[in-house]
């Protein structure tokens, strides 16, 4: 009943494009708080953070997605690849929180990225991917979870 299917496999395989990246800067950003590279990944070449409670909403972000994103993303694919229950649920809500914090990055962080992004980068890689990735794969795991064949 809950073999995996074409979308769960397209769906995988955005999220692992869209939120490995962002994992990665995150731990470096957890190794090294004030490091360059960090600052290289998370805000650009040569910039500093804005101000402290830039910095520190990054921090905790970075903090909060490695304690609960990560746990429920990461076994939520291997169980969705095992047929399991619970890979579906945990994905969904991988997706739920993706979808959450996304929507609150996409306006709070809009007047500093976007001038400097521009539309396309802004509205799919910086933050959209995020959101589109997370209500998609909420979605489809609570129609997986319904029944659903999709």
């Amino acid at each position: 009943m809950y073999q995996p299917t074409i979308i769960t496999w397209v769906l995988i395989i955005f999220g692992l494009i869209t939120c490995v990246p962002l994992l990665f800067a995150q731990l470096v950003m957890l190794i090294e708080p004030e490091g360059n590279k960090a600052k290289d990944i998370l805000i650009g070449k040569g910039k500093e953070w804005r101000d402290k409670t830039h910095f520190k909403s990054q921090y905790g972000l970075a903090i909060t997605d490695w304690l609960i994103f990560a746990p429920l993303f990461i076994p939520g694919i291997i169980g969705m690849l095992t047929s399991s229950y619970w890979g579906y649920l945990l994905f969904a809500a991988s997706g739920a929180i993706q979808l959450y914090i996304n929507v609150f990055l996409w306006f709070f962080e809009k007047e500093y990225v976007y001038p400097s992004k521009g539309p396309l980068k802004y509205y799919t890689y910086y933050w959209g991917n995020f959101i589109y990735w997370g209500a998609a794969s909420l979605l489809y795991g609570i129609f997986r979870l319904n029944g659903s064949v999709f």
